[in-house]
């Protein structure tokens, strides 16, 4: 049996989140926790505008939760330690006669990270497979959803940092994870990159995920993550990104057409050197949900891209400040339910 995920641009039955529970994403105060709360519930409604949003809530949130969702938000109830649907979540993807599986890939808090907890988390993935009645495909490689992006004809991209992490996968070569995902997605080609963004790698982070730094928004084209500030310590990262992504090519033997997204201005937050970035979207049916980071300028260039690499979809902007303060962005909160092809 030969499974592929599709791009994210194939139609989609709904989106998957999960609804912040504890920890560091609530944060210490009632304060973090309302913006926690608030985000995730903004990006949920947004994203209810055009497709069925289901949020996983764990049982003792569900008072609370209900008093940030709308009725138009499907809940289901199952233990959660954390929040980060891309993660925790399947894969999804479809076999040759059009039925729905879901890669259940082993979770380990991003590479065992000592301030993670993940013994109800990394069971979300079975149970959001079942609930959306597809095939589960076991996976014993250690992955997340945001450790891989790919355009639906066998490209994947990745970083040596995540699969080959030796926290996650000790025992891991590059043909052996190319073998995994070639059984799991259909992947025919990686294009590897070396790591993730400086603070994505820091301790906090999970390790470098390619959806910090790159995107396919359609075969044989990547959306960039481009520093142009020279004080910024992804400045000679993105750099060293573009230069290998322009010597790359995809399953199909072609060269990348490469398309900048540039970061917005602000360098630093209370922690140090922030990882804002506009290629940790989410693409909807006939939308595409953005981050946005209070700088007109910028988050309207960010949307003008966008617009241009996803012809015909609305992009709406959603505050991804309280999201990149706790480790992601939006497209780390969600997880797309892609439809059977017609």
């Amino acid at each position: 049996m030969t499974w592929l995920m599709p791009a994210e641009t194939a139609q989609q039955d709904r989106a998957w989140m999960a609804f912040p529970t504890g920890g560091y994403t609530l944060g210490d105060t009632a304060e973090s926790a309302h913006e926690a709360r608030h985000t995730w519930a903004t990006v949920a409604h947004a994203i209810s505008d055009f497709e069925p949003v289901t949020m996983v809530v764990d049982p003792t949130a569900r008072a609370v939760a209900a008093r940030y969702l709308g009725s138009e938000i499907e809940i289901v109830e199952a233990p959660l330690n954390d929040s980060w649907m891309r993660d925790i979540g399947p894969s999804f993807v479809h076999d040759e006669a059009g039925r729905l599986g879901a890669v259940d890939w082993t979770f380990n808090g991003w590479g065992d990270q000592d301030w993670a907890t993940w013994d109800h988390d990394a069971k979300v993935g079975l149970l959001v497979a079942e609930a959306a009645g597809a095939a589960v495909v076991s996976s014993p490689l250690v992955n997340e959803g945001g450790g891989i992006h790919v355009d639906g004809e066998g490209t994947v991209l990745a970083t040596r940092s995540v699969q080959l992490d030796p926290k996650r996968n000790p025992r891991a070569t590059p043909a052996s994870v190319e073998a995994e995902l070639r059984r799991t997605i259909g992947a025919e080609h990686v294009v590897w990159l070396p790591r993730g963004l400086t603070r994505d790698q820091g301790r906090f982070g999970t390790g470098g995920h390619v959806d910090m730094v790159a995107a396919l928004p359609s075969p044989g084209t990547i959306l960039l993550h481009a520093q142009n500030d020279p004080g910024h310590p992804d400045y000679p990262l993105t750099r060293q990104f573009r230069a290998l992504l322009a010597d790359a090519h995809d399953a199909a033997g072609r060269s990348f057409t490469i398309i900048d997204l540039p970061a917005p201005a602000t360098l630093r937050d209370d922690e140090g050197f922030v990882d804002y970035n506009y290629i940790n979207h989410l693409v909807v049916n006939g939308g595409v949900i953005a981050g946005s980071f209070g700088e007109d300028r910028a988050d309207a260039l960010a949307r003008d891209v966008l617009a241009t690499a996803y012809p015909g979809r609305r992009v709406v902007s959603v505050d991804a400040r309280p999201l990149f303060a706790r480790g992601g962005g939006i497209h780390c909160i969600t997880q797309q339910q892609l439809s059977a092809p017609p």
